[in-house]
């Protein structure tokens, strides 16, 4: 569908003509967010940047009725920037000014395309820095993690982005400003801070951001435990946990992604341990010696075959750099992959790795599981070949069987990615028509013309009764488990 040529030209006389972006070469680079699988074009691309560009254009889209995708960086994995058919895609990466670090309160006020890894770089001068770590940290922006409600590896002990932003503002789809939150602990009235967070661009524009920052830790010690099956990992994680530990961050990796990211990172991971994990244990000096004793104890007992102390910060960085670089790692011994996003009870996790790698065999596609252990947020990979016919297809039932198994064991379809288009058909699984008209009332509240990423995140009743979904109650799993694939 082509853009009205008077709504095209007064984009440009609202951003500039540098600023919008139609020729269709261009036009590619937003074809897609890291879910490359979804593809469609834009009909146009806008860059404001200032908020008072956005209002703007949000304006002209409502009077031209077109649909309109607020896009960050472009890192989301569940293709919640996907371009929809008729409309523009906004994007904010010129929005990029750290407008203000406030070392006294402990707080930095920035616009939404600043990358995450650029806050605590800014804020390393005050002594603080902003907990919230995602693996695409180095590249994801601050307004895209606040759509996501995006964590990290550190999420276990600082939370996700929710627990870290103080305020938004953000603009509604008839241009209007709103400021959510505010600069103490609480505010009065509805949290509708908590409510715009994750939203993934359902309800507005976020075009400025305050979020806390934290003093950097004192001290900090990462063990690296390696186990002769991933059972027993999954046991040493719960029993971490269960043994009053708060480490800040808990990873765990399955063999597949230990080869993988070695040999792409070298980060010193043992190659041949069935799985390790990564416990980073930070705080007063003696609080982490003591912890990490404890810590090393417990592993032991769950039987560790090894485990190895980062000796100083280089290798310290070293083996959190192998976690982060996993997923383009694993991209290196596979055509594609397909990232799923679920989190369950940590009580659960060896019963459903197991459960992963029966329907993994059933679908005859490998799967590698990398994770945030800790909190249970698991992230396997279901390596696919997207030249081979109908290989993509299988990919996604398999992802769409471990998401319901998620659901199934008490968890939840994600975790820090979204739904955007990826899940859409699960949200159907997890939740009761109910639950999903108040959804749809929420998003008539702030876009009553549902112009604001339409199609995504929410699926209509009537789409769940077509793809034939029925809620599951949470914690009780289908007889057999997920009636056997």
């Amino acid at each position: 569908m082509t853009l009205p040529r008077p709504f095209i030209q007064q984009c440009q006389n609202l951003v500039g003509c540098n600023n919008v972006i139609a020729d269709q070469a261009s036009l590619r680079v937003y074809e897609c967010d890291a879910l490359s699988a979804y593809r469609h074009l834009p009909g146009l691309v806008v860059l404001p940047e200032t908020a008072e560009q956005v209002q703007a254009v949000l304006k002209l889209c409502v009077a031209y009725s077109i649909p309109v995708v607020a896009r960050g960086a472009g890192t989301g994995l569940a293709g919640g920037a996907l371009p929809v058919e008729g409309g523009i895609v906004l994007g904010l990466s010129k929005m990029k000014r750290i407008l203000a670090i406030d070392p006294l309160n402990r707080t930095a006020t920035l616009q939404p395309g600043v990358r995450n890894l650029a806050i605590s770089e800014a804020a390393k001068a005050y002594g603080l820095y902003y907990a919230p770590d995602p693996s695409s940290q180095i590249a994801c922006s601050i307004g895209g993690n606040v759509a996501e409600n995006a964590g990290g590896v550190h999420c276990l002990k600082y939370g996700l982005t929710v627990h870290n932003v103080l305020q938004i503002k953000l603009v509604t789809m008839d241009g209007e400003l709103l400021t959510l939150g505010g600069s103490g602990l609480d505010v009065p009235g509805y949290d509708l801070l908590a409510l715009a967070i994750g939203s993934e661009g359902l309800l507005g524009v976020v075009v400025e951001i305050t979020v806390r920052l934290l003093p950097m830790p004192c001290q900090t010690q990462v063990l690296l435990a390696a186990f002769a099956s991933v059972e027993q990992a999954g046991a040493a994680v719960a029993a971490i946990i269960a043994g009053g530990l708060l480490p800040a961050g808990l990873e765990m990796m399955d063999n597949a992604a230990i080869q993988a990211t070695e040999a792409f990172v070298k980060a010193g991971y043992p190659v041949d341990a069935a799985a390790i994990l990564l416990c980073e244990l930070d705080g007063m000096p003696e609080q982490v010696v003591a912890d990490g004793a404890r810590a090393q104890s417990i592993l032991h007992d769950h039987g560790a075959t090894e485990i190895r102390k980062a000796s100083d910060d280089a290798q310290r960085k070293r083996f959190w750099a192998g976690r982060k670089a996993a997923f383009p790692a694993v991209g290196r011994i596979a055509s594609d992959y397909y990232c799923m996003d679920g989190t369950i009870p940590r009580k659960q996790l060896a019963f459903v790795l197991k459960q992963i790698a029966e329907l993994a065999d059933h679908y005859q596609l490998a799967v590698v599981n990398v994770f945030h252990a800790g909190d249970g947020n698991l992230h396997p990979l279901i390596l696919y070949d997207g030249n081979r016919t109908g290989e993509f297809e299988i990919a996604e039932i398999l992802g769409g069987k471990i998401l319901e198994l998620c659901v199934a064991v008490g968890g939840t379809i994600t975790g820090e990615h979204g739904v955007g288009v990826e899940k859409i058909g699960q949200m159907c699984v997890q939740f009761q028509a109910a639950e999903l008209q108040q959804f749809h009332r929420l998003k008539h509240a702030f876009d009553p013309l549902g112009l604001l990423n339409p199609g995504k995140a929410i699926p209509t009743l009537h789409r769940c009764a077509e793809l034939g979904q029925m809620h599951v109650h949470q914690g009780q799993l289908p007889h057999p488990e997920l009636e056997r694939f």
